[in-house]
């Protein structure tokens, strides 16, 4: 289908820019950031957009004011209901609060405290239910149905997806010559939004822009469905990207995204940990790994050919306790956390010698454990485990080095 296709399913360009002057009432125009270490992997001047620095931090208060701007007063009177664990929730329940509309949330039980304390901020009723979202989910609708309150979905409904389609038209006015476009995709309604804007406005400048999708190969619905040339449920598996993890794509976003959306890539869970990292370090910003997908489909070389390109970092609401686990996952990505395990004779300075001959290679240790009662030891043998901070993969390979011509038996671990 082109892009100017009249039975085109997403909103029309004239739709989005009427979206505009509506959620500028909530939304702040987030920054545009340039990134020399990114652009030198891509070998295109690679830019960030900081929709984690948006209000709630993330994108969702788009879509969630769009659409509960346009209700009708009656509808109004009756409240809104959603269920999410997180951006959503807070979205929509700013968006209510900004609005002055009695919004209730559902959210699973366990939801990370600062986003149920973020949520409740925001003035919205909060409700516990169930162990996961489709739990929630399923009371949310309950709760309509008795109340008359209207439900906010977080990605499949045309008001949402033109939401969303704001942030494109944003990202073209701050780089009116971009080229390429990487967006992370859970359900699809930023992604739909963002490829129904830039599409229709480089069509009508008459060039050609492209939209790269990206989601966590542990939660990847979108590429079997486009196959399928259909929507297909999947079984998802844990991910740190929670925010983008959705079994099933949304009805009209399938739509979108199958006509308008280049490619979709997916990227693992070592590769989003590596660009949380990369973030924090070269660009000083605090990523949710749901937001850091694009950046990661850059790190592991998916990205590639792409002119002039734009990275939406999508959210920043991430739990400190996460990001000390992500951090300490990225880094040993990135081959600059090392654990060894050494087997030792079990005599006096053994120990004061290891520790030495890692000082000689310049590295770090962080943590140790000695043991006389590991699995497969000899009577006469201990265990130590070390956790070594390295510069990356060649001083790795150093501090390897240096154990083993000491004649150290020793078990890397990965």
């Amino acid at each position: 289908m082109s892009e100017s296709d009249t039975t085109f399913a997403g909103p029309s360009l004239s739709d989005i820019e009427s979206a505009r002057a509506r959620v500028a009432k909530a939304a702040q125009v987030t920054p545009m950031e340039s990134s020399r270490y990114l652009s030198d992997i891509v070998g295109a001047p690679v830019f960030l957009k900081c929709e984690n620095l948006q209000r709630t931090g993330s994108y969702k208060i788009r879509g969630a004011y769009n659409r509960i701007s346009s209700l009708s007063d009656v509808e109004k009177a009756a409240g809104v209901v959603a269920a999410s664990a997180g951006n959503h929730a807070q979205g929509v329940a700013f968006a209510a609060r900004e609005l002055g509309i009695k919004a209730t949330i559902f959210m699973p039980i366990g939801v990370p405290l600062p986003k149920l304390q973020a949520t409740r901020h925001y003035g919205a009723d909060v409700i516990l239910r169930g162990h996961s979202v489709e739990e929630a989910m399923r009371a949310a609708a309950e709760f309509s149905q008795a109340t008359g309150a209207v439900i906010i979905p977080p990605f499949d409904h045309i008001d949402v997806v033109t939401g969303q389609g704001t942030l494109g038209l944003e990202m073209l006015e701050q780089i009116p010559d971009a080229d390429t476009f990487v967006v992370s995709i859970g359900g699809g309604g930023l992604i739909a939004g963002i490829a129904s804007a830039v599409k229709q406005r480089a069509a009508a400048e008459g060039r050609t822009v492209r939209v790269i999708g990206v989601q966590a190969a542990n939660a990847a619905a979108y590429p079997p469905s486009l196959t399928a040339g259909e929507p297909v449920q999947i079984t998802t598996s844990p991910t740190i990207a929670d925010g983008i993890q959705v079994s099933k794509p949304g009805i009209l976003n399938f739509e979108i995204i199958r006509d308008l959306v280049d490619e979709v890539v997916t990227v693992s869970e070592a590769d989003i940990a590596r660009a949380l990292l990369v973030l924090l370090e070269r660009a000083k910003q605090v990523v949710e790994p749901a937001g850091a997908a694009g950046v990661a489909a850059i790190l592991s070389g998916q990205v590639h050919d792409t002119g002039k390109t734009v990275v939406v970092l999508s959210g920043g609401n991430i739990d400190p306790l996460l990001m000390q686990r992500v951090i300490s996952h990225g880094l040993a990505a990135s081959d600059r956390y090392l654990k060894l395990r050494i087997m030792l004779p079990d005599r006096p300075g053994q120990l004061a010698r290891t520790a030495e001959l890692v000082a000689e290679a310049n590295a770090n240790v962080v943590e140790v454990q000695h043991t006389r009662h590991g699995k497969g030891l000899q009577i006469s043998q201990v265990e130590l485990e070390l956790h070594i901070e390295t510069r990356g993969p060649d001083h790795r390979d150093q501090v390897i080095a240096k154990l083993r011509d000491a004649g150290f038996e020793l078990r890397v671990e990965q």
